[in-house]
């Protein structure tokens, strides 16, 4: 059984950064793309950033030029830097690994708060 283990989360001023790691458990072949969505309370969950096998990145327009999302391959590993935070960025955020199967973390709550 492979599992995604989340960490970084917590309670953060507006302004103020955090950097959310994923880890997978055990080595997953052939890993396609990593990413991260977000859920706030009442909306639907929606892509933050990925980057596919080849290296390219996506990023939602709300949170270009303040996320930036990163890899280690070798570690089956993905980051999500996240700077000059808002409160709209409040929402648990859930790593996602695309392989033959699809994998996600367990979410970690960011609350983006004064």
């Amino acid at each position: 059984q492979v599992q995604l283990v989340e960490s970084g989360g917590g309670l953060v001023q507006p302004g103020g950064s955090l950097r959310l790691s994923c880890a997978a458990s055990r080595s997953i072949f052939n890993i396609k793309i990593m990413g991260w969505y977000r859920q706030a309370p009442g909306k639907q969950r929606e892509l933050v950033a990925g980057i596919v096998s080849g290296g390219s990145i996506n990023y939602a327009d709300s949170v270009k030029g303040r996320f930036t999302i990163s890899r280690d391959n070798a570690k089956n590993t993905v980051y999500l830097q996240m700077s000059s935070l808002k409160p709209e960025d409040t929402a648990v955020y859930y790593c996602y690994f695309r392989a033959y199967n699809d994998y996600w973390g367990q979410g970690t709550q960011v609350t983006v708060s004064s």
